[in-house]
């Protein structure tokens, strides 16, 4: 049973009078309807009523869920019930995520017969995205990023798990950048890179005099993240000492200041983030049970990079303009392949090492496979090792084993530099370089 004519017409008119931009559709994806805030959205596109709802915004010929991604109609269609996804629409000022609301329309019958489609673009969405490298339009990626859009407006504790290299800080910065306190200060901590005496006095402030050394007052990294975000990164690092404290925090809002017994009011919101498997460290007695469930109130699981099909030529056009030292360079057809295929156990991180190489390698105006390194290039590469390449060296990226230690203990000994060059050489970040001479130590002490 159709929906009487009278009653869409009251429905069309209730949506003209709606601020965001709303569409009617009916079951077959055809726009009936679009209100004065969506012809606006899409000033010098040609009309969109009688069209897919699909081919507007995705530029497909089919439905969302046959190309690949979450259709929120067909979603309403077995739920009966209003649906949320986030999509990455085309928009006359290039792609833009958006939140996207279905809610069924039912005739006197109760069958749904339209649907009202609501679009609320993510505040900065688009610049963030494309400023800090969360490019992708994979369904892995889209649904992380759809779980960012609905728990960044509220104040929970999210917890961002995932491989080393995919992009824990960017997502937990996406987050704040669309929270309500965006215009506060984001603050990372990198836990792993503390020393235990220290991390409670970088982390809470400490009063003059509060130990050796302390000879004026210092504010703690959560006094300066005060109305913001604190991005705990490796949260899995954090002493066990210090685990007690921060579980405190977290459940009184409060806190004190080495050497001070004034009980402090913090307002802050926590996202932590780790690549280590808390469950077994909870097991091992590493991490405390009752931190971890406040601190993953939220859980987002970061994909790695083999796990995003063809995100990674997107990520390598975009990061490839970043390294390219403004140079107007491209990939060969050769190159795009090669991504396509290659397993990349170092994630974004190592696409970016790789593709920083392959610029000064070239003096053309493509990147050529002859410009990769030549380990990756030959038959039968193990994917599963994360190789990291500088000066056409190899160099592990992941967790050294001890037959490596030794190369990494010469060039360590040798490097004419600071550990910041050491790290940039090696083609690490810090933080990785740190843990790895961390590693040698300790089996230098056994």
């Amino acid at each position: 049973m159709a929906v009487h004519p009278d009653r869409l017409a009251e429905l069309i008119s209730f949506l003209e009078n709606l601020p965001e931009p709303h569409i009617l559709c009916d079951r077959d994806y055809r726009i009936v309807a679009a209100n004065d805030a969506y012809r606006a959205s899409w000033v010098d596109q040609q009309e969109v009523i009688g069209r897919k709802c699909f081919e507007v915004s995705h530029r497909y010929t089919v439905p969302c869920d046959q190309a690949g991604e979450s259709c929120p109609l067909q979603r309403s269609l077995k739920s009966g019930q209003r649906e949320r996804v986030l999509h990455l629409h085309h928009t006359p000022h290039g792609e833009s995520f958006e939140n996207i609301e279905l809610s069924p329309i039912r005739d006197a019958t109760g069958e749904v017969t339209h649907y009202i489609e609501k679009l609320e673009p993510l505040p900065g969405a688009r610049s963030l995205a494309h400023a800090q490298g969360l490019i992708g339009r994979s369904p892995a990626f889209l649904g992380m990023m759809e779980m960012v859009a609905r728990v960044a407006p509220s104040d929970a504790s999210v917890l961002l798990q995932g491989e080393s290299g995919t992009g824990k800080e960017l997502v937990a910065n996406a987050i704040h950048q669309i929270s309500r306190r965006s215009a506060q200060p984001f603050v990372a901590v990198d836990c792993s890179g503390l020393a235990e005496t220290l991390f409670e006095s970088e982390l809470f402030g400490h009063e003059r005099g509060a130990f050796t050394g302390a000879v004026a007052r210092k504010i703690g990294l959560i006094e300066a993240a005060s109305g913001g975000t604190l991005f705990l990164d490796e949260v899995g690092d954090i002493p066990l000492s210090i685990q007690v404290k921060l579980l405190r925090l977290l459940e009184t809002g409060t806190y004190r200041r080495v050497g001070s017994p004034e009980l402090r009011q913090a307002e802050v919101r926590i996202i932590s983030a780790t690549h280590r498997p808390l469950s077994e460290m909870i097991g091992d007695g590493r991490f405390r049970q009752d931190l971890f469930y406040r601190l993953n109130i939220f859980p987002i699981d970061l994909p790695a990079l083999r796990e995003r099909g063809e995100d990674v030529v997107l990520l390598a056009e975009a990061l490839l303009e970043r390294v390219a030292g403004g140079r107007l360079l491209g990939l060969a057809d050769e190159v795009r392949n090669w991504l396509r295929h290659y397993h990349f156990p170092g994630n974004v991180r190592e696409l970016r090492n790789l593709l920083e190489r392959a610029c000064l390698l070239c003096d053309g105006d493509e990147i050529r496979l002859q410009h990769l390194p030549v380990a990756l290039r030959l038959p039968g590469t193990s994917p599963a090792r994360a190789l990291v390449f500088n000066s056409g060296q190899a160099f592990l990226a992941a967790k050294p084993a001890a037959s490596e230690l030794p190369t990494l203990a010469e060039r360590a000994r040798t490097f004419k530099g600071d550990r910041k060059a050491l790290a940039r050489h090696l083609g690490l970040s810090e933080r990785t370089l740190y843990r790895r001479l961390r590693a040698l130590a300790a089996e230098a002490a056994k």
